[in-house]
């Protein structure tokens, strides 16, 4: 049985939210309570149905991590949109394997970093906000990416992109931090994607059509360490 560890401490809350969600859930709540006060009855129903949806949205569950040497975890929970080698450019001269998750509002949308090392570089790019599900987003849509030396001699990078609906990126690394596999790093608002370039010899372990989980979900191993 495959052990796992947590990447951090587990929060003390039932219903952990994360942090960028807390002005969005107070207003929805207190603008629910003023109605509520006022005897609106059908607009404070409303009121507290947007207070559940946005609460669930941003809702930040903690993880455990497959404490595996050489895994790849998924930094976002969704659905893998594509698996393969494509040309590394802008962000690696060479090719790289390239496997991208896409995060639907349903989806939890706290990003987490694949494997440890040090972040070397964060980019930002801003871009237009089409639909990232498809593979064109990937480079036009505003994006954010952040560049990570592991341990094993090798190079990664993974990419916050935006979507139809997400209008905010949130990034908490930057360079020269240290950084663990299943630590949370960001989140994207209201629907995007995450793509992650990898060496060419890594070893993917996941397909197109896969549901995968941040942290948690193993996408693939370096050579030599599975």
């Amino acid at each position: 049985m495959e052990e796992f560890v947590w990447s951090e401490p587990p929060q003390r809350t039932a219903f952990p939210v994360a942090r960028p969600g807390y002005p969005l859930v107070a207003g929805c709540a207190f603008t629910t309570l003023v109605l509520a006060l006022l005897g609106i009855t059908s607009a404070a129903l409303i009121g507290l149905a947007a207070t559940f949806c946005v609460t669930a949205f941003f809702r930040d569950p903690d993880r455990v991590t497959p404490n595996r040497p050489g895994a790849v975890v998924s930094p976002a929970d969704g659905r893998v949109v594509a698996v393969g080698m494509v040309p590394g450019a802008p962000f690696f001269q060479e090719d790289v394997m390239k496997i991208s998750i896409f995060m639907s509002v349903l989806n939890v949308h706290v990003n987490r970093i694949p494997a440890e090392g040090r972040v070397y570089r964060v980019s930002y790019r801003s871009g237009s906000f089409k639909v990232a599900s498809r593979d064109e987003a990937s480079m036009r849509n505003e994006h954010n990416a952040v560049f990570v030396e592991t341990p094993y001699g090798k190079r990664i990078c993974f990419v916050q992109v935006a979507g139809i609906l997400a209008r905010r990126i949130i990034c908490n690394v930057q360079a020269d931090d240290d950084v663990r596999r299943g630590q949370r790093f960001g989140m994207i608002c209201f629907g995007s994607r995450l793509d992650v370039y990898l060496p060419r010899d890594i070893v993917p372990v996941v397909s197109v059509g896969d549901r995968v989980k941040a942290g948690n979900s193993v996408l693939g191993n370096f050579p030599g360490m599975a």
